[in-house]
């Protein structure tokens, strides 16, 4: 008995050692800033430009800061121009996988009402290593209606039992851009009863008004319809789309993209709901070419169907760079 007595120690000893490997790897393993984390900070940072202060904010000092297309430095941009907070809505996507988070909200710039979306992204020490702020001012007061408190919808939790994982919302989430791009509103699964605001406005959805060129057969307005009806023919391409933050609690999938309208399409043709084909050239869309960097938030049920999208943009000259040249960005 005595001559198995190493051999069972020897056993014993690796089995002790494996299990503190395992403990560790799985310390390891896990983020430097939970979801908790991440909303917290996120509250934090957007105080902190209600506040004009960088004060307390954990910035890498290799952050980079990219505001409206363009570079700034900490306590630039926003932090100066804020005038104080904005009302009551906003809306926070923490990305525990990522390590990373979004919000879109209102705060007061220049003493004028302004929709704002944000990216942060944390390096491995927690610190942040990337800030994206794009803002659009807001005056028209039916907009502003609808940016006062946040649609129940968004923020409610989907059913534990019910959740999609981490990687299916930002599949999901990502599948928003083809089905614009393309025209084909079967590429993302809209449900019927889903609703899009645009900086305030409805532009998609049971609410929606009739839409540009109200005068002829009436276009499809839900979600899924508009988008097949190709009455957004006129969008050229969608460039640096980052679907960058998911939280399965919420079932709320945050995204970036880069809109370019040139306006020089060539004419094209719409169906309406009743089949006929209208005609769609310049003199419908009397535009100046412009791009449009935008920020969208899906809200996705526990039936994997997308119920609201929140979204916001601002008007920029065509083919604008995106602040991100000449860096590494955040994975699409």
């Amino acid at each position: 008995m005595t001559k198995w007595m190493p051999r069972a120690l020897a056993g014993l000893m690796l089995a002790t050692a494996l299990a503190g490997c395992n403990s560790a790897a799985e310390e390891a393993a896990k983020p430097v800033c939970d979801r908790d984390c991440l909303v917290k900070l996120t509250q934090a940072y957007v105080s902190g430009i209600e506040k004009n202060s960088v004060e307390g904010v954990p910035f890498s000092d290799d952050v980079v800061i990219v505001e409206n297309l363009k570079r700034i430095r900490q306590g630039e941009g926003l932090w100066a121009d804020a005038t104080g907070a904005g009302t009551d809505f906003g809306v926070i996507v923490p990305d525990e996988a990522r390590q990373t988070a979004g919000w879109l909200g209102m705060v007061e710039r220049d003493g004028k009402p302004a929709i704002v979306a944000i990216r942060l992204k944390l390096d491995p020490r927690g610190s942040i290593v990337e800030a994206e702020h794009l803002y659009s001012d807001v005056s028209n007061e039916s907009q502003l209606a609808q940016l006062q408190t946040v649609r129940p919808g968004l923020l409610a939790d989907v059913p534990e039992a019910n959740r999609k994982d981490h990687d299916e919302l930002i599949k999901i989430g990502a599948s928003y851009y083809p089905a614009l791009d393309d025209n084909d509103g079967t590429l993302m699964p809209f449900a019927a009863d889903c609703e899009r605001h645009e900086n305030g406005m409805i532009t998609a959805g049971a609410n929606a008004g009739p839409g540009p060129n109200a005068n002829t057969a009436p276009i499809a307005r839900d979600c899924a319809g508009q988008l097949s009806s190709k009455v957004m023919s006129y969008i050229t391409s969608i460039d640096n789309r980052r679907v960058f933050a998911a939280d399965p609690q919420t079932g709320l999938v945050m995204g970036l993209s880069h809109f370019h309208h040139p306006m020089d399409f060539e004419p094209y043709e719409v169906t309406a709901l009743d089949g006929t084909k209208i005609k769609y050239d310049k003199s419908r869309l009397p535009f100046d070419p412009f791009d449009l960097p935008a920020a969208h938030i899906f809200k996705i049920g526990a039936d994997g169907r997308v119920h609201e999208i929140e979204a916001m943009g601002f008007l920029a000259p065509l083919n604008s760079p995106t602040g991100w040249e000449g860096t590494q960005t955040a994975a699409k």
